[in-house]
């Protein structure tokens, strides 16, 4: 990347940043700034970038962003649509498909999820990619954010890596297996029948899951729109909650947030989850 697009980039994120304020993204004000907006350390620590590689980038003077940092970056600064496309062409790579791990997250949903700080919530797309996560759902789910191709959909995971399911009682295997199969195909049917992403999902479903492949053939159609799961969580044991959605305008996009279900202990559990934090947790289940 030229030293032009270089100084571009960064006067374009230190723009950005200077524009928010901290209770936009969930950051406490405190009584002494001497910055208008964020702090580069703060818009670092949102991105999960290390503040001198984020300095680099806004003096104009750090390597090109991968693709994975630039959609983080946009989360973090609360892109529009627009702005994140901006931020991709003078970081000269090329904006991500609408759908995958990189996808763009609305403002507006990056805010209710912001504000939810007392309950797991999430944001996924309709194919089940997890794009962003709050650290109570982190702690009780895993962190999905490390995966990527046909693997970033949870249920490409749950049909083809065992281990996936380990979150959820054996009991309750069947009926998420349909739940899952059933959302799939009205997420599939929702969007353009030659989308890529959901034709490579369903192929390598069908090429390496042969109780996918039977339940494909059911034709059953259902969106999930709100459940009630029990949850193994490695320290705290069986958590019965009620998971609830909220789409996007489009569809392609759904906030998923975690309350206890009622008469059970789980109000009690899911209050330990910001003790326990992210101790040891495998990839989960959702």
């Amino acid at each position: 990347m030229g030293s032009v697009r270089h100084a571009e980039l960064g006067a374009f994120l230190r723009s950005r940043r200077e524009r928010i304020r901290p209770a936009d993204v969930g950051l406490p004000s405190g009584p002494r700034r001497r910055v208008p907006g964020l702090r580069r350390d703060e818009v670092a620590q949102l991105a999960g970038a290390s503040v001198d590689y984020y300095n680099e980038l806004e003096r104009g003077a750090g390597s090109q962003p991968s693709e994975q940092m630039l959609a983080a970056l946009a989360r973090a600064l609360r892109l529009t649509a627009d702005e994140r496309d901006h931020l991709y062409h003078l970081a000269n790579r090329p904006v991500p498909v609408q759908g995958g791990a990189a996808s763009h997250v609305h403002p507006g949903m990056l805010d209710l999820l912001t504000r939810l700080t007392s309950t797991p919530a999430q944001v996924i797309t309709d194919l089940h990619v997890t794009l962003v996560q709050n650290p109570l759902a982190v702690a009780l789910l895993g962190d999905h954010s490390g995966f990527r191709g046909v693997r970033a959909s949870f249920v490409h995971r749950w049909f083809t890596e065992p281990d996936a399911r380990r979150m959820y009682p054996s009991a309750d295997h069947a009926a998420q297996s349909r739940a899952f199969v059933a959302d799939l195909r009205a997420a599939a049917a929702r969007r353009n029948a030659k989308d890529a992403e959901v034709r490579s999902l369903v192929g390598s479903l069908l090429d390496g899951s042969a109780e996918f492949a039977a339940l494909w053939a059911e034709h059953d159609v259902a969106f999930r729109r709100d459940d009630r799961k029990r949850i193994v969580h490695p320290a705290l044991g069986v958590v019965e909650v009620n998971c609830l959605n909220l789409f996007s305008e489009d569809g392609r996009q759904r906030l998923l947030w975690f309350t206890p279900a009622v008469g059970t202990d789980s109000a009690e559990l899911l209050g330990l989850l910001s003790v326990i934090g992210t101790q040891e947790l495998p990839g989960a289940a959702r």
